[in-house]
């Protein structure tokens, strides 16, 4: 077995930054952004745009045009899963875990009861399927609850019958998300959108999901704590690599461990709360060194940084959080302050700064500061 990689932190940071496609060589094809990242998660938040935009803003800069989101969903070149937008071509590395639901091996206490609760409805399950295959696709609003056994919750989801059924459904390659109309999702039997092709088994399909994930993550733990939607782990994918100053082996992309890493060729980007980038908490902290919350759950009174901060990448490293916010009554890109981890330099200020003044240009609004730059 060859020797692990030696990297420093500056070396991690460079390789996962060139894997997100955030260097000063940016990407000019939408859909080529999102097969290489594999995925953008699909959160509606609005307080500037969506994070999905934003995502694809940050890498494909001001020529990104939203509508091209929308008709490559529509067209289903992309689909909406589990909240996150992923290509479709890629469904077929998740079709065996969905044929084997409610999972492998010993079922864990929760999958079972979700499975329980499926049979317990399985009136209802018939429905859903009856009306998709007849007049589908369908927003969420028209199908039928006639659920005998509520879904119990003690969280917001708490008898959202059909909600909770479509999400198991989706779960067992039933039905898919076939886009929406207006904030709702629209919904048509999985048979219509996948594509019609053998998928691997549950280990093959696992490994070839580990090895994509990794591509676009550049540099991760084998194993890391479970993350709704997608996860941040990649097996034995890679090379193993150790980080100077950081416990534990890592994985990396042969692809990015050439020793082209010691070469710094990033910029000034400002990041979604939600980019891959920063999904990652605790990589987040041991590579970048950069201590981050998403605070629009917290009381205003408890905020740091802001309702809707995003992140601030400067070359290989995260050094601040943008708090802004897009009032489009207004036609202004309200900046309220621009938080130094550390003091900016003159160069960094001006690109940060133009960076702000981009995004303001992409969303046709005129920047406004409530403080001095």
């Amino acid at each position: 077995m060859a020797d692990p990689l030696q990297l420093t932190r500056a070396d991690a940071r460079r390789i996962a930054v060139r894997a997100q496609l955030l260097t000063a060589d940016r990407p000019r094809d939408l859909l080529e952004v999102i097969r290489h990242l594999t995925v953008v998660q699909a959160e509606p938040t609005a307080a500037i745009a969506p994070s999905a935009d934003l995502v694809l803003w940050s890498r494909l800069g001001p020529t990104y045009d939203v509508a091209a989101l929308r008709d490559a969903l529509d067209e289903q070149a992309l689909i909406e899963h589990q909240g996150f937008i992923r290509p479709t071509g890629d469904m077929t590395l998740l079709r065996a875990e969905m044929a084997a639901w409610p999972g492998t091996g010993p079922l864990k206490e929760w999958q079972v009861a979700r499975a329980e609760w499926v049979d317990a409805n399985a009136g209802c399950h018939r429905d859903l399927l009856d009306r998709l295959r007849r007049d589908g696709p369908l927003p969420t609003s028209e199908l039928p609850d006639s659920c005998e056994v509520p879904w119990r919750s003690s969280g917001w989801n708490n008898a959202r019958n059909v909600q909770m059924l479509l999400m198991l459904m989706v779960a067992r390659g039933e039905v898919a998300c076939v886009g929406r109309d207006g904030r709702e999702q629209l919904w048509d039997l999985a048979e219509r959108i996948y594509p019609d092709e053998p998928f691997p088994d549950v280990e093959e399909a696992r490994r070839r999901r580990d090895e994509r994930r990794l591509a676009a993550l550049g540099i991760a733990r084998s194993r890391a704590a479970a993350a709704p939607g997608e996860q941040h782990d990649v097996g034995e994918a890679g090379v193993p690599a150790v980080v100077e100053g950081v416990r534990g082996t890592w994985r990396v992309d042969p692809a990015l461990a050439d020793g082209q890493v010691a070469r710094s060729d990033g910029r000034a980007a400002l990041l979604s709360p939600f980019d891959r980038l920063v999904q990652d908490r605790k990589r987040l902290a041991e590579v970048f060194e950069f201590d981050y919350l998403l605070e629009m759950y917290k009381p205003a009174a408890r905020r740091r940084w802001g309702y809707y901060a995003l992140p601030v990448l400067y070359d290989d490293r995260l050094v601040g959080k943008l708090d802004a916010s897009a009032d489009r009554a207004e036609g202004a890109l309200v900046v309220r302050a621009v938080h130094e981890d550390e003091p900016f330099s003159a160069a960094m200020t001006a690109d940060v700064d133009a960076e702000i003044d981009s995004l303001a240009q992409w969303l046709g609004l005129d920047v406004v500061r409530l403080t001095e730059p």
